[in-house]
């Protein structure tokens, strides 16, 4: 064990010594590597806000039942008992024309002017809260309520909400794809750039295969050295999110105070930040083992 580690300490140490000799081509490979994985974690960091954004608004999945004019109070009184009595409706009141009528006229400003219609045009109205707020089961349950007698129309009021989330997690399915393919153009980088690495030092690989050095021996410190490129390059990407975060805010501030909120985009969690920093530091290592081996194959059928 003792010697295990040893082996990889030293290692490790080769590989600090040769990026401490070359600290501006170690920062442009940081700050290509940190600007590559920026894109799908800042899309990311968007969704992410725009979800906890939505997700203070009530989005209890209600509907407005609107009766038809002439709905005389007998049925009024039979669709109440039937909302009462059905399993999928948690919760329920009546709004009468009056009501709605007064509402409107104390709300909207416009008193004067209403008060000279003849008549209230506004219909009788149940508020509908549904227990299951999955999307097929409330649009099933609409289309109950549309059909049954004295109901005009059946209203479903949080469906914008619903559109909404429909096109979060289409964002998320597109910040999939492009972490996928910015992974595997990383990789492509990382190995290329341990591939010169490699060819710099072919001369003492080829010795030190001579000598009885193993594969696993001559791999050690070109896969540490990918993991740190990879490593560097995920904490330049967080704190090139962390900058942008912060002169963004700068400006939603502002905004925020005309609207009299106190919003603000938040950072990337601690699991978030896990994952962009380790997932990079992976990814270095998959660079460089896939840069290593296809030398050492090539080498030994030469």
């Amino acid at each position: 064990m003792k010697k295990w580690i040893n082996a990889h300490r030293q290692a490790l140490l080769l590989v600090l010594k040769k990026l401490y000799a070359a600290p501006l081509a170690n920062l442009v490979m940081a700050g290509v590597i940190g600007a590559t994985l920026s894109l799908p974690a800042g899309l990311y960091l968007l969704i992410d806000n725009l979800s906890n954004a939505t997700s203070s608004i009530a989005t209890e999945p209600q509907m407005t039942l609107f009766l038809a004019l002439d709905t005389p109070a007998k049925a009024v009184k039979e669709l109440d008992g039937r909302l009462r009595a059905h399993p999928d409706v948690a919760d329920y009141h009546f709004l009468g024309r009056d009501a709605a009528w007064r509402n409107l006229q104390e709300k909207s400003g416009l008193s004067d002017a209403l008060g000279d219609l003849e008549k209230n045009p506004l219909p009788d109205a149940f508020i509908v809260h549904a227990k299951n707020a999955d999307p097929d089961a409330i649009e099933a349950l609409q289309k109950e309520f549309s059909n049954w007698p004295h109901v005009e129309l059946a209203q479903l009021d949080a469906a914008w909400v619903k559109r909404l989330y429909a096109l979060l997690q289409l964002g998320t399915k597109a910040v999939l794809i492009l972490s996928g393919l910015l992974g595997f153009a990383l990789i492509a980088i990382i190995g290329n750039t341990i591939r010169l690495q490699i060819l710099t030092q072919r001369e003492e690989i080829e010795v030190s295969k001579l000598i009885g050095a193993t594969d696993r021996f001559i791999r050690r410190p070109f896969l540490y050295a990918g993991a740190l490129h990879g490593l560097v390059g995920g904490i330049t990407a967080w704190a090139i999110l962390y900058a942008a975060l912060f002169a963004f805010n700068l400006s939603v501030d502002d905004l925020a105070r005309l609207y009299a909120s106190d919003f603000r985009l938040r950072p990337l969690g601690f699991e978030a930040s896990l994952v962009l920093v380790g997932g990079s530091a992976m990814l270095g290592w998959l660079g460089s083992y896939w840069a290593v081996s296809r030398y050492l194959s090539r080498l030994e059928h030469t």
